[in-house]
This record gives structure tokens, C-alpha cells and sequence, in this order.
């Protein structure tokens, strides 16, 4: 990325943010008007606009207060997520699929868009591992907290006794990282695999070697593409998830050499959670590190993680994480 186009970047940032903020003083003068006119008149039909209005307000407000808590490097990046099926075996691949879409719902929410690199389901349900990219300004930044174990506790639907599952799904977040950006992977570091991709993809699929592994051996990071239909573009892919994971690591050791870090990753098992998910005996979804909680877990599973979010950025800039 060169001097000019950081610069237009940073104005078209600036420029966002003083839209921003005018929008919000004028939305605000407009309710305080309709306000004092019903309040004059003892209007109570317009209690129900005021309300909406002032929790619109609200919502925007806390989003502007959220994103002055984003002051690290690729924040406003966007954000590389993989997922991972830990302990637990189909039950633990259902869980990871429902990880996903959680995600996903929630880029919908926020008016991101999605992007799939790799994919691979498991051998009953759902998924063993999965990459995905969520586009969109700071994605990274409000993402970042939710790296690390997840744990859901329910009544399996692949148990015909109906007792009750615990299992574990990991889930790692990266910054995207400009193409440009100039980071030293040796090549003899590397170790670089091809094999047959899987999944929906009609008669490519299965028939060429098009999917790509790559190893960063001093780290033990492997990464992998299978999306794209020819080697060449996975591989390119996947060595843009790999510079992303090292910068990602470098940056969370605090190290300015890629050959300084070590990528050092807690078990996907019990004791090793940052947050649980619990549907039985009672509804609970708990984040361990913030204690923040909440009773309605459907909501939670469709996309609507902003209170976890927003107490982890709280806590971390109070510099309680």
C-alpha cells in the first residue's frame, strides 16, 4: 500500500467519523424538538416515537464509544476467522458449525460481508475446520476478543438416551494484513501440501489436487485454502492466511521479527474455555473473563454478541484482560 492511498484512507476515515457525529447531533436535536412539542401539548401519542427514537439514539451512541476503545494497529482491519472442532466428536463438529453461523450472522448484522476460504465437514454433521473472512471497517477490532475455546453444554441430538454433552470448538481471529506489507517467511520454513479439495463444488472437486496446506514449521501455524478452484489461487490465499497469522502472533507477543514467536495455542478441552454456552439444565451463555452473562442464548446463536464484545473491549482498555 503506498503513501497516497494511506493518506485518502485516512481522510475517507476522518470524513466518516465527522458524519458520524453530526448525524448524531442532529438526530439528537430532532428528539429533543418532537420532546418538548409533546411535552408542551401533553401529546402521549408520540411516546412511542420518542422511544424508538431514543433507543436508536442510544444504539449509536454506544457504537461511537465502542469504537474509541479500537486503537490497535489492524483494528480496523478486516477479520480472518478459523474454526476448529475440538473434544466432543460429531457433537463437537455440530457445535463448530453452529459457531459459524453465529458469526456469520452476526457480519449480517452489521452489514459485513462474508467470505469463505476453507471448509471441511465432518463425518456425520457439521464441520471439523473452517476459514472465513468477515469484510468491513474495524471488523477486527470487535472480533478479536472472541479468540480462544468455546464450550456448549446441551441434551445431544445424536444421543438416543438424551443425556447431556459437553463439547469444545476453537476459534482463532487474524487481522488481514495488506498484500504489500513486507514480512520475511523463508521459504525453507515452509512446507507446502496439496490434496483433493472437499465438499460442494461439482465435478472440480475430487478430481484435481487444487486444495493447499501450508506449514510454518518454526511455529508449528498451518493454514489451508480449498475454495478457489485452481492451486495457484489457493495457494496465494493461503499464504495470505499464514502472513495474517504471524502478524496476528507477532503483534499479541509483542515481537517486530517473525522469527522471535512461537504461535502458542491453549487445548481445545475443558478447562481452557472463554466463554460457555449453556442450554440444559438451564439457559446461560457466560463469558469467563468478564463475567459478563446473558439468559437468552437463541438471540446469542443468531448473531447478537455485541453486550460480549463490548465488555471484553471495556475490560481489556481498563487493562482487566
Amino acid at each position: 500500500m503506498n503513501k497516497s492511498t494511506n493518506i485518502f484512507q485516512n481522510i475517507k476515515s476522518l470524513k466518516t467519523k465527522v458524519s458520524r457525529y453530526e448525524n448524531l447531533c442532529s438526530q439528537f436535536d430532532d428528539l429533543y424538538l418532537i420532546n418538548s412539542l409533546a411535552d408542551e401539548e401533553n401529546d402521549l401519542s408520540l411516546y412511542d416515537e420518542i422511544k424508538r427514537g431514543y433507543d436508536d439514539l442510544r444504539d449509536k451512541l454506544d457504537k461511537i464509544k465502542l469504537d474509541t476503545l479500537l486503537s490497535g494497529t489492524y483494528d480496523k482491519n478486516n477479520a480472518i476467522l478459523t474454526f476448529h472442532s475440538g473434544a466432543g466428536g460429531t457433537e463437537a463438529q455440530d457445535w463448530c458449525e453452529m459457531l459459524l453461523r453465529m458469526y456469520m450472522r452476526y457480519a449480517e448484522k452489521c452489514g459485513f460481508d462474508v467470505k469463505i476460504f476453507d471448509f471441511l465437514t465432518g463425518f456425520e454433521a457439521g464441520i471439523k475446520t473452517a476459514a472465513i473472512e468477515i469484510i468491513g471497517t474495524n471488523a477486527y477490532g470487535y472480533l478479536r476478543g472472541e479468540k480462544g475455546v468455546h464450550r456448549l453444554v446441551r441434551i445431544s441430538p445424536f444421543d438416543a438416551s438424551g443425556r447431556r454433552h459437553t463439547s469444545f470448538a476453537s476459534i482463532d481471529v487474524m487481522p488481514e494484513v495488506d498484500e504489500n506489507l513486507k514480512i520475511e517467511i523463508k521459504t525453507d520454513d515452509l512446507r507446502i501440501d496439496t490434496f483433493r479439495a472437499s465438499g460442494a463444488g461439482g465435478q472440480h472437486v475430487n478430481k484435481t489436487e487444487s486444495a493447499v496446506r501450508i506449514t510454518h514449521k518454526p511455529t508449528g501455524v498451518v493454514v489451508s485454502c480449498q475454495n478457489e478452484r485452481s492451486q495457484h489461487k489457493n495457494k496465494d490465499t493461503a499464504m495470505k492466511l499464514l502472513k495474517s497469522k504471524l502478524i496476528e502472533i507477532a503483534e499479541r507477543e509483542h515481537k517486530s521479527e517473525i522469527k522471535d514467536i512461537r504461535g502458542i495455542q491453549k487445548d481445545n478441552a475443558f478447562g481452557s474455555q472463554i466463554r460457555s454456552y449453556v442450554f440444559h439444565p438451564y439457559n446461560m451463555v457466560k463469558d469467563h473473563r468478564t463475567n459478563y452473562e446473558t439468559g437468552n442464548v437463541l438471540a446469542v446463536m443468531d448473531g447478537r454478541i455485541d453486550g460480549f464484545i463490548s465488555s471484553y473491549l471495556k475490560a481489556r482498555s481498563r487493562g482487566e484482560i
